[in-house]
């Protein structure tokens, strides 16, 4: 089944050099103009509506939470393009797509955790076992954060230790 490319974009289309950078860069490496959504959208919706579809999620440097629609979804990151210093590419399939048809998947895992706002946590975890991406504060007083790592059993074993949740891995790049 051959695989058609969706570039989500958020923002105004018009005279956007990262839009443009974005769908040339989609083109050029799928062989595809990309469909383009800029409205509202649903990750879990449009893929399965599609599921041979590769959405192309634009993450900027003020973008925060949006991981947060991918967790205990069929949706996984399966790899990431640098379009500008202010825009990367999260390249989003359905996981029944990647496991049938890719052999992408690089060394960084994108891994999800609910952690306590403690030092221990803060001095247990190094960035020889996972960085932080992004981090949102809660109404309970705990953070959800979205760490890159090489390693997950590290990660959970540091989370474990701590007291805090692992709450999942939405995919790698």
């Amino acid at each position: 089944m051959k695989q058609f490319p969706i570039l989500y974009w958020p923002r105004k289309t018009t005279a956007d050099p990262d839009y443009q950078l974005a769908r040339k860069i989609i083109n050029n490496t799928t062989g595809v103009m990309p469909d383009v959504l800029t409205g509202p959208t649903d990750i879990v919706e449009i893929l399965a509506q599609n599921p041979n579809a590769t959405v192309y999620y634009p993450v900027f440097c003020e973008s925060t939470g949006w991981w947060g629609e991918l967790l205990g979804g069929d949706a996984i990151v399966t790899d990431k393009l640098i379009i500008s210093p202010e825009c990367q590419l999260m390249v989003i399939e359905s996981s029944k797509m990647t496991n049938a048809t890719s052999t992408r998947g690089g060394k960084h895992q994108l891994l999800a955790a609910e952690i306590y706002p403690a030092s221990g946590f803060f001095k247990k975890m190094n960035s020889g076992i996972a960085t932080v991406a992004d981090m949102l504060a809660t109404d309970a007083g705990t953070i959800l954060a979205l760490f890159a790592g090489k390693n997950q059993s590290q990660f959970i074993n540091v989370l474990e230790s701590t007291g805090n949740s692992y709450l999942g891995c939405i995919g790698r790049y």
